[in-house]
């Protein structure tokens, strides 16, 4: 892998776990922390692409691939139960949106 592919992995990584945290749903978020970054790994609003245990989950292809589709499962569950919540403001839901 090259430099230029670690880095845009790691911050994929970063930026997936951040927007994770933010699910206003606690189950869907916990679904997250057992196929995807685990709890603790990355501080919370952490954006350093240095750390180290970034590697566990951009060095092999297929383990950074299947920590992508979990992640787009987890925004399509989040979307069907309650969004996601940050800075006071809830994202709206289906039943929500105007048609």
């Amino acid at each position: 892998m090259t430099q230029k592919q670690r880095e845009e992995r790691a911050k994929m990584v970063l930026s997936m776990e951040y927007i994770c945290r933010q699910i206003n749903d606690e189950s869907v978020l916990l679904n997250w922390l057992m196929g995807g970054v685990a709890d603790e790994d990355i501080p919370y609003g952490s954006f350093d692409p240095s750390l180290e245990v970034l590697d566990e989950y951009i060095e092999d292809e297929n383990t950074f691939r299947d920590l992508m589709d979990c992640f787009l499962r987890r925004m399509v569950a989040a979307k069907r139960s309650g969004g996601l919540w940050c800075g006071d403001v809830r994202s709206s839901s289906d039943e929500q949106e105007e048609e």
